[in-house]
């Protein structure tokens, strides 16, 4: 048999058939074989320890017993007919309840009355032990399966396909069903044998049928191994092999000279000294630049940590060496704010910078993208309107891509198409990505992280209040406004209750108001649902120093920069991520004032909520948030890495298995520096599987 037989399609394994093929493809994403296979229970229960009702101490525990059924009756009618059934050990007794499939159910018992195995979770009712729904086990019967099943698994399933008939219970007999089939028949390796035999792992075939049915908790844990193993060595190895790959096929453009648009900038047009992280990080860049081959790296930098900036000098070692580069941006207003401050910073250099967004007119359009085309422009910011197919440049050399993880793939990769030979990519994130979550998401990228905040930079203040401190927070309110300072107050805007929230937004605005009367103080609001131009001149003013307070959604969660705003209030806070709260306490202490987040929250808090907030009060690290976020969410859908496909690990954890994903990063690259082409007789198991993966999956190596 060979892996041909795992294609094969999963209605017609026995037991499936249409209907529930439907199912199973619609819920689970289970089209074949192997799909099931792969289908990993999430926890076993212990069907290997009988205890005894004596014994029992917690509710909610899976557990085995057996005995003897000692009275059967239906009680009740109509919908409410249930079957009841006495139970004993010897040391105990419980009540067995069923209230589905009574009739059937009656039937099996009254067969199975003595010396019987019953499974479930002991719960109390009316003070005595009792089991809903439990499972009767002949204990003289294997069920005709040769598989044991003394740790039973458990696997994830939905309302639909329990609906369908598709329980947890339906699954583990279906998986039952394929192990049977493949016994005697040799699943294909996907490791070399000797690679298997120096870690000492289980084979892929012991290691499949030992995730789902396995023999003893030795060979469950020596699986898993095995198995998250696979799935991590082969993520590293194609994010190395892919950077390896993109760095032979695309040369770069080489950067060879730091000159006049550099120098004159570093000398007289930058207001502050770099931090010695800035320097490290431009120093690293500009090594890539100058390599010849095209750059891929990743800026990481906390808030306020002056990415932008380093940005700026890298855009102009490219304009000294006569190449354009762009700025992309996920927002329009993120995309303003740094186009007004890179204007500002250039000006009187004679270096064209324009902004192109989704807003800007038709005639202004044509001017910029003639500028492109004939040079003038020597620096173009914008939104994703910089990647549609009209914007063409005369030489594009270098694209910034800020908060890239905002922008989908195919996106990114339109950038690469804005030259004959593809610019060089720096991308950036203001929120921290912890070490195990960049290996693997951005393990084909190059790192580099600024670590430290500009001189004269005061940790920001961070306090949980609740809504019983409303007035202790109005009178320190006070307080900022008449000492001349500025205050953000944000409320959450959640998709699928917009109404509500809006609501909230505007009842916040009345009160804020009414606590902050005119003309001694102004008063704004901001939303996404305005119109750009009415939202445009609230900000603005607000920027101006026009407005004292500005109540918002989180429009202002990204980029804005307004040194004179001291205070960050975020009402609701429970309802906000650890990364954005984050992102929004990032939008002060921009100046050399001491600075405030207040997070402000009901009084009832679920566990997780607390936590968080707990983790922003604690500490201002947003290497130390992410690393808590990482560990309190997982890596799901942080940083949006969901859309890269990456993360889809069936086993793998990469919080938990940290040590594991540094391990087999380690031995790949190893891998790799012997053999890159992986053409080796030891390395053609790794060849195949890494081809055949490579094809099923997009990599953002590739659109950075």
């Amino acid at each position: 048999m060979t892996s041909n037989y795992l294609q094969t399609a999963i209605e017609f394994l026995r037991g499936v058939g249409p209907q529930r093929a439907k199912v199973l493809k619609a819920e689970f994403n289970i089209f074949t074989y192997h799909d099931l296979l792969y289908y990993f229970p999430f926890r076993h229960v212990d069907k290997a320890t009988v205890y005894h009702i004596r014994d029992i101490q917690t509710e909610g525990n899976y557990m085995q017993f057996q005995g003897d059924i000692t009275g059967i009756q239906m009680l009740g009618e109509g919908r409410s007919r249930r079957l009841s059934a006495q139970f004993t050990d010897g040391t105990g007794t419980m009540e067995l309840v069923w209230f589905n499939g009574v009739r059937w159910m009656e039937e099996i018992v009254r067969k199975n009355c003595h010396n019987v195995l019953i499974f479930g979770k002991p719960t109390i009712f009316n003070n005595r032990w009792n089991m809903t729904h439990p499972e009767i086990i002949d204990p003289n019967s294997n069920n005709g399966s040769s598989i044991k099943q003394h740790f039973f698994p458990l696997y994830n399933t939905s309302d639909k396909a329990k609906r369908a008939g598709l329980d947890s219970k339906a699954v583990a007999k279906l998986t039952a069903t394929l192990l049977l089939d493949l016994q005697g028949h040799p699943i294909p390796e996907t490791l070399p044998q000797p690679l298997v035999a120096q870690h000492r792992m289980m084979s892929l075939q012991e290691a499949l049928f030992n995730i789902h049915y396995p023999e003893n908790q030795t060979k469950l844990a020596a699986a898993t191994v095995r198995l998250k193993f696979d799935e991590l060595f082969y993520t590293q190895l194609k994010m190395l092999k892919l950077k390896l790959l993109t760095e032979r096929r695309f040369r770069g453009h080489i950067f060879s000279r730091v000159g006049e648009s550099f120098n004159e900038f570093y000398n007289h047009h930058l207001k502050f000294e770099l931090t010695d992280a800035q320097k490290r990080v431009i120093k690293e860049i500009r090594a890539d630049m100058g390599s010849g081959r095209q750059m891929n790296r990743l800026l990481q930098g906390d808030v306020g940590s002056g990415k932008t900036i380093t940005a700026l000098l890298v855009m102009l070692i490219a304009n000294d060496n006569g190449f354009q580069s762009c700025l992309m941006a996920p927002t329009e207003i993120l995309a303003q704010q740094h186009y007004a401050n890179i204007s500002k910073q250039v000006e009187g250099m004679g270096i064209g910078v324009a902004l192109l967004t989704g807003s800007t007119k038709s005639a202004e359009r044509k001017v910029i993208h003639q500028g492109l085309l004939d040079g003038s422009i020597r620096i173009l910011i914008g939104t994703h309107a910089l990647i549609e197919n009209e914007v063409q440049f005369e030489n594009l050399g270098l694209a910034v891509i800020d908060e890239q993880h905002r922008f989908g793939v195919e996106q990114r990769a339109k950038l690469w198409k804005k030259n004959r030979i593809p610019p060089h990519i720096l991308v950036m994130t203001a929120t921290p990505i912890p070490r195990t979550l960049a290996m693997t998401v951005y393990g084909d990228l190059d790192v580099s992280i600024i670590d430290e905040l500009p001189k004269g930079r005061k940790p920001i203040i961070t306090k949980h209040l609740y809504e019983r401190d409303r007035n202790r927070l109005f009178y320190f309110l006070r307080q900022q406004v008449d000492a001349g300072r500025q205050v953000f107050v944000v409320y959450p805007l959640i998709q699928e209750s917009e109404k509500m929230d809006l609501l909230d937004l505007q009842a916040g605005f009345d009160a804020m108001s009414r606590s902050f009367p005119l003309p001694r103080y102004a008063v704004g609001m901001v939303h996404g649902k305005m119109p750009n131009d009415v939202k445009e001149y609230e900000m603005q003013r607000f920027s101006k120093g026009e407005t004292n307070i500005l109540v918002s959604t989180t429009v202002i969660e990204v980029g804005i920069d307004i040194p004179n705003a001291t205070v960050m209030v975020i009402e609701n806070a429970e309802r906000f991520g650890l990364s954005q709260l984050h992102q929004l306490r990032g939008r002060v202490g921009r100046g050399g004032v001491q600075s405030y987040c207040i997070l402000m929250s009901g009084e009832k808090l679920s566990s997780d909520g607390k936590q968080r907030l707990d983790a922003m009060v604690s500490t201002t690290d947003g290497f130390e948030i992410a690393n808590f976020d990482l560990k309190l969410r997982g890596p799901g859908d942080l940083q949006g890495t969901q859309q890269s496909g990456v993360l889809d690990f069936k086993i793998a954890d990469i919080v938990k298995d940290e040590k594991l994903v540094s391990y087999t990063r380690e031995l790949a690259r190893q891998i790799l520096e012997k053999d890159p082409d992986l053409t080796r007789p030891d390395n053609k198991i790794l060849s195949e599987q890494l081809q055949e993966r490579m094809k099923q999956e997009k990599f953002w190596g590739m659109i950075s």
